[in-house]
C-alpha cells in the first residue's frame, strides 16, 4: 500500500471512529458553565436547575437536602467538578422516593443515533465520579417519546475514576425530530421499592417498567450526612468504544448552555435604559445572547430605581429577543436604572 492510500485509510478509520471533534451530545460535561450560582444550599425539595448549566435535580418525597457547589476538585486534564454534599440525612426511604441529576436532550440533536431504524447506533456515555466512600449508583437513558429506557449501573471510590458504559443501538421507536425533550440522561443516587425491587433492565432497551429502573444494589446518597458525590467530563456519544473527551472552550460551552438559560445583568451600580414614549407605554428592545431553544420565561431581576413611571414589566417576544415594557406619563421621556447585579433572567430549559 501507498503512502498515500495508508493516510486515506487512517483517515477513513479516524472518521469512522468519530475522533474528530463535536463528538459529545452532552452540553457543559466538563462542569464550567455555572450561571445561575456556583453554590447553592437546601436542594431537595423542588426540581429544578440551581447550579451548573444544563444538570437538572429531579427529587420526589424525599426528606434529604444536599447543597450543590463548582468544585476545583477534579482528575487530571480537567479544573472543575460539580460537588454534590448531603446536609440532611434520609435514612427511612418511602417505596415511591427517588432523586437523580440528569440531562434532557433535544430530538433534533439525536438523530445520528438513527433510532427506531435497522441503521441503529450504540449509545456511549463516559464520565468521571469520586465520593467520600465506595458507592454503587444506577444510570439510565430513558426515550420520552417512546416511553422505553436501559439502565446500568456504576461503581464510586474516594479517587477520580472513569466509568464507560456501552448502551446498545435500539431499533425500535425513533426520536422525534424537533427542539423538545425526547431523552433523559439520569444518575439515580436515591431510590425507593417502587423503583428497585424489580429485575434491573441493562442489556437491551425496552418499554419502561417502574421497578426495573434502578438497581435493588444502589446507593442513597441521602444515608448521611458525610455522603459526596462529585462529577465531571460528562460524554454521551454514537460509538461503540468511549473516546477522550471532547474538550471545548468556554466561550463555546457558554453559547450552548445560552440556548437554554441566559442572564442578562448589570455589571455597574447604576446601567441606565431609556425609553421612547409610545401612546400606551414604552417598550425598550434588547437581543439575546443568542437564539433560545424556544420563546423563553422571563423574570425581572432585583429592584429597579425609575424616573416617571412604576417597575418595568419582562416579556419575551421571540426566541431572539424580549422587552422591558412599562406605562409612560403623559409627556417626558422615561428612564430607569438597573443596579450591580440587576436585570432580567431568560429560561427555555426542556
Amino acid at each position: 500500500m501507498t503512502k498515500a492510500a495508508e493516510l486515506a485509510k487512517m483517515g477513513e478509520v479516524l472518521t469512522n471512529s468519530q475522533i474528530g471533534g463535536r463528538r459529545n451530545v452532552f452540553y457543559n460535561g466538563g462542569m464550567q458553565i455555572f450561571q445561575r450560582s456556583t453554590s447553592t444550599t437546601g436542594i431537595g425539595g423542588s426540581t429544578g436547575y440551581f447550579t451548573a448549566d444544563r444538570i437538572r435535580f429531579k427529587p420526589n418525597s424525599t426528606a434529604g437536602r444536599l447543597t450543590s457547589t463548582q468544585d476545583s476538585s477534579a482528575p487530571s486534564g480537567f479544573s472543575n467538578s460539580l460537588k454534590l454534599d448531603c446536609t440532611t440525612a434520609d435514612t427511612s426511604i418511602g417505596a415511591g422516593e427517588y432523586f437523580f441529576i440528569s440531562q434532557k436532550i433535544e430530538g433534533q440533536d439525536l438523530q445520528q443515533f438513527a433510532k427506531g431504524t435497522s441503521d441503529a447506533k450504540p449509545f456511549t456515555v463516559s464520565f468521571y465520579v469520586k465520593g467520600n466512600a465506595s458507592a454503587t449508583y444506577t444510570c439510565e437513558l430513558y426515550d420520552e417519546d417512546n416511553t422505553r429506557q436501559i439502565s446500568k449501573t456504576f461503581s464510586v471510590t474516594t479517587g477520580w475514576t472513569r466509568v464507560e458504559l456501552l448502551f446498545p443501538a435500539d431499533t425500535t421507536g425513533a426520536f422525534d425530530d424537533d427542539n423538545a425533550s425526547s431523552m433523559t440522561f439520569a444518575i439515580w443516587l436515591h431510590a425507593g421499592t417502587n423503583y428497585t425491587s424489580g429485575t434491573l433492565n441493562s442489556s437491551s432497551w425496552a418499554g419502561a417498567t417502574t421497578a426495573n429502573r434502578v438497581s435493588s444494589s444502589n446507593t442513597s446518597f441521602f444515608d448521611s450526612t458525610d455522603r459526596t458525590f462529585f462529577l465531571t467530563g460528562l460524554q454521551l456519544e454514537t460509538t461503540a468504544l468511549p473516546t477522550p473527551f471532547e474538550h471545548r472552550s468556554v466561550g463555546e460551552e457558554l453559547a450552548l448552555c445560552q440556548r437554554y438559560f441566559q442572564y442578562h445583568v448589570s455589571t455597574s451600580t447604576a446601567a441606565r435604559y431609556y425609553a421612547d414614549q409610545y401612546s400606551n407605554g414604552t417598550l425598550v428592545l434588547d437581543q439575546h445572547h443568542s437564539p433560545m431553544r424556544a420563546v423563553a420565561t422571563g423574570t425581572v431581576i432585583g429592584t429597579w430605581t425609575v424616573s416617571n413611571v412604576g417597575q418595568p414589566n419582562l416579556y419575551v417576544g421571540t426566541e431572539f429577543s424580549h422587552y422591558l415594557a412599562k406605562p409612560v406619563s403623559s409627556t417626558g421621556r422615561a428612564y430607569f436604572y438597573a443596579g450591580q447585579n440587576d436585570g432580567v433572567s431568560l429560561d427555555a430549559e426542556l
